[in-house]
């Protein structure tokens, strides 16, 4: 199932969307998507680790050494 979404852009991001869509024959929304997509995993990958650093720094979240790591693996 798709959802509708809509978003305020700056007019000068906005008429670069037009001025490509105009001149390749896509939608707004084609790029629009594809921006997203594009990006949306390195988004979540710097906003996901932010959050364990904080997790990290609060003492909330526990940092092992490589030793500990692989020996871990091992049990």
């Amino acid at each position: 199932m798709s959802k509708q979404t809509a978003i305020r852009l700056p007019d000068e991001l906005n008429d670069r969307l037009v001025n490509l869509s105009k001149q390749t024959g896509r939608t707004v929304t084609y790029y629009m998507r594809e921006a997203i997509t594009t990006h949306i995993e390195d988004l979540e990958d710097t906003y996901l680790a932010e959050q364990v650093i904080d997790r990290v720094r609060d003492g909330k979240e526990r940092v092992l050494t490589s030793e500990e790591f692989w020996n871990g693996l091992a049990n």
